[in-house]
């Protein structure tokens, strides 16, 4: 499996708009993050968690000419408001773009993006399948996903762990029973905004406490914001298998 990070960035992305602090005027590539999701290979499917509003940018800057499905972890607008732009993959694969996600996100998108639902569409409008998952394991083209549910403030919100990888993006709290599913993973990515406390999202010791409590072989901090500080200052502080992740960082599991 090829996990390639789209975006590692918080809702806001890194610079913010008229922010002129040290990480939203910093020249390391590395501290330019647009909205949070992965990309998965595996073996020959393509695979999307959460499409941002930065989709489009995402998958032309990794050249992903093939996708199969796209998996939401919810419904926040950073995390789906990019959806319309499948309609490429209707057009290049000649086939509807099948979606999955619990029910509440389906009825989300389909508000969000009425248009793609009503009975006659206009020509053009994304060709959109959705697939209903709950809190057991569902395949994808083959592919098993288990989902670990966590609550970002008072929404739950789906984790993934596919094989010996697991991916959990907006998070403040995790419970002993989905720790427990993720323990045996050898890569963790899980989400961590600053290190200061946020209503609804870890701060990053309180994700370094879970990871500590997981113990992966490689862990991957994500959806960052420009208040977490430098890449290259924040890094150093890691345990040493701990990284900050960065966008177009592609890893293997």
């Amino acid at each position: 499996m090829r996990i390639t990070f789209l975006g590692t960035g918080t809702s806001q992305g890194v610079p913010v708009i008229a922010c002129g602090c040290e990480v939203c005027q910093s020249l390391d590539f590395r501290d330019k993050r647009l909205r949070v999701s992965i990309h998965l290979e595996i073996a020959d499917k393509s695979f999307v968690i959460d499409t941002g509003p930065d989709f489009r940018q995402q998958m032309l800057r990794e050249r992903i000419h093939k996708l199969d499905a796209v998996i939401f972890t919810h419904e926040h607008k950073d995390h789906t408001a990019g959806l319309d732009d499948v309609r490429a993959y209707n057009f290049s694969q000649k086939r509807d773009m099948p979606i999955y996600a619990r029910p509440s996100v389906l009825e989300q998108i389909q508000q969000e993006f009425a248009y793609a639902f009503t009975a006659i569409k206009y020509p053009g409008t994304p060709q959109i399948t959705l697939n209903e998952i709950h809190n057991t394991p569902f395949e994808v083209e083959g592919i098993t996903f288990t989902p670990i549910e966590v609550l970002h403030f008072k929404l739950p919100v789906y984790g993934f762990r596919i094989g010996d990888f697991t991916y959990i993006t907006d998070v403040n709290y995790i419970s002993d029973e989905a720790i427990e599913k993720v323990k045996g993973s050898k890569i963790v990515v899980i989400g961590a905004l600053r290190k200061e406390k946020h209503l609804s999202h870890f701060t990053l010791s309180e994700a370094v406490e879970v990871l500590d409590k997981i113990q992966p072989e490689q862990a991957y901090i994500t959806h960052i914001s420009h208040q977490m500080g430098l890449h290259r200052d924040v890094d150093e502080e890691l345990p040493a298998y701990i990284k900050l992740a960065y966008d177009g960082l592609s890893v293997t599991c």
